[in-house]
């Protein structure tokens, strides 16, 4: 095998056709390219590719770069759907238009909206009317401060432009969202369940009027009247919490870090203690006016967030979300969620389904980067660590198969991966810039060989408690490696 490994970078292509690949030149040179003995991967891939860059908008257009992340009618990127979409933009070599808009969403924060920024953005540069009269009067869900924190920390994590966390723009919409926004909208943690219905309601106020009566929506669930807090927006909370607490660990403010921690935590006891219905064995979902708890929509969130720990409730919350359909919109966040969770198999369904002509809406932005995200960071498992410059992958399949990404920037260099079976996996380093390489394989294996030769073999519990052995290797510009384990 290792004199494969000196052949010159195209002829990769001869070398992955071998085993079962095929990645075309024109793939290679255009962007980010997927291949797999998995045609059926394979083809929801492409449409989603093409279908999510054709939703990119022009950089001459008077908001600069942008994609939509809205309905698409309204030319617009909205901070809800751009949070979700912003990794599979990176994926397709959209990272101008996500610097740029998440620049807007956080410089836009005032004190005359009470620290909301505006829920969405035109392609002329200006709050979307649909969504915002005045700074008075206009649509916003609280959440999204939060969702547009830990986007702008996971860009972070992907890119390794630290613009994303030190930027003036950025640390005072980070350091206004953490304090004045929480103070301003009632959000303390022992406030979320006596907190007023609308703590800054225009004057006179008119119930009739959605952009009084949803100026602060306590939850991205929007069919639910009369609520006075989500559960996602608590599952929100604790992540902001925490994402500020490691941006802060990493301008080396250690004290204020442990701080925000705690908080974070604060949050999440509250969602386990006060939330969690035994008797139903799901979360509730929101808390209304008239001081009930009641089930809806908003699980999705309490995965997206990262906010649950205790694994059988996790379980149990991927059951109740695999029970039901969804609108498009949540299923858009279920295949990177369930391959994160070890439900594979359903998974790669939903990606099947986002991806199917019939499917209804299918067509919104949102899907298509869902698959995306799906594929790469779920079925591939490419997860990426700017601080300690490490590239994780994981093959994420229950059979037996090959898959290729080809031509992916991540922290600040370029790779091709492929996962051959469930025990080899190649990649390779185009890029200028070196990093460390943690392969993981799932099953139980005694060796494992970096270019043939013997390399440690460590082991560890993924997310779920399951054993993942994998090793570490230092990849250079120019390097391709080849790991292999073995029973």
């Amino acid at each position: 095998m290792q004199f494969l490994l000196a052949i010159h970078k195209k002829t990769i292509v001869v070398i992955l056709f071998l085993f079962g690949f095929s990645v075309s030149f024109a793939q290679r040179e255009s962007g980010t390219g997927f291949t797999s003995s998995d045609k059926e991967l394979e083809l929801a891939f492409n449409w989603a590719r093409s279908t999510a860059l054709h939703y990119q908008g022009s950089a001459a257009d008077p908001v600069g770069p942008w994609y939509e992340s809205a309905l698409p009618s309204r030319f617009a990127f909205c901070m809800r759907d751009l949070s979700h979409q912003c990794i599979g933009g990176e994926i397709l070599g959209l990272s101008p238009e996500n610097h740029n808009m998440l620049t807007l969403f956080a410089r836009n924060i005032s004190d005359s909206k009470d620290w909301c920024s505006y829920w969405e953005i035109n392609k002329w540069s200006r709050p979307a009317p649909e969504d915002y009269l005045n700074d008075k009067e206009f649509w916003y869900n609280l959440p999204a401060n939060f969702d547009i924190l830990y986007a702008t920390w996971r860009m972070y994590l992907w890119t390794g432009d630290k613009s994303y966390i030190d930027n003036p723009a950025f640390t005072n919409f980070q350091e206004k969202t953490v304090t004045d926004y929480i103070e301003r909208w009632v959000l303390d943690a022992d406030s979320l369940l006596t907190r007023p219905a609308h703590p800054n309601a225009p004057v006179p106020f008119n119930e009739e009027n959605s952009f009084h009566r949803c100026r602060g929506l306590p939850s991205y669930s929007e069919g639910v009247p009369d609520l006075k807090t989500g559960a996602d927006l608590v599952a929100a909370l604790y992540q902001g919490m925490l994402t500020y607490s490691a941006i802060l660990t990493e301008r080396g403010l250690k004290e204020e870090a442990v701080k925000y921690a705690q908080k974070a935590e604060i949050y999440r006891q509250k969602l386990e203690n006060e939330w969690w219905d035994q008797g139903q064995g799901r979360y509730h979902s929101y808390y209304s006016n008239d001081n009930n708890f009641g089930q809806d929509e908003g699980a999705t969130f309490l995965l997206w967030f990262d906010a649950l720990k205790d694994s059988v409730r996790i379980n149990k919350t991927l059951t109740h979300l695999a029970s039901q359909e969804w609108n498009v919109e949540n299923t858009s966040y279920l295949p990177f969620l369930f391959y994160k969770h070890g439900y594979w198999d359903q998974a790669r369904k939903y990606i099947l389904y986002l991806a199917d002509p019939s499917t209804a809406r299918r067509e919104y932005p949102e899907v298509s980067f869902g698959v995306i995200e799906g594929i790469v960071q779920g079925l591939m498992g490419i997860t990426p660590d700017v601080r300690t410059r490490t590239i994780s992958t994981l093959f994420k399949t229950t059979g037996q198969g090959n898959a290729v990404i080809s031509r992916l920037s991540i922290i600040r260099t370029m790779i091709d991966l492929a996962h051959i079976n469930n025990h080899r996996s190649m990649i390779t380093n185009t890029g200028k810039e070196s990093f460390k390489w943690k392969a993981m394989f799932k099953g139980k294996y005694r060796k494992a060989y970096a270019n043939g030769v013997l390399v440690p073999l460590k082991n560890e519990k993924d997310i779920d408690g399951k054993i993942i052995f994998y090793t570490e290797i230092n990849v250079k510009p120019g390097n391709k490696i080849t790991v292999n384990v073995e029973n």
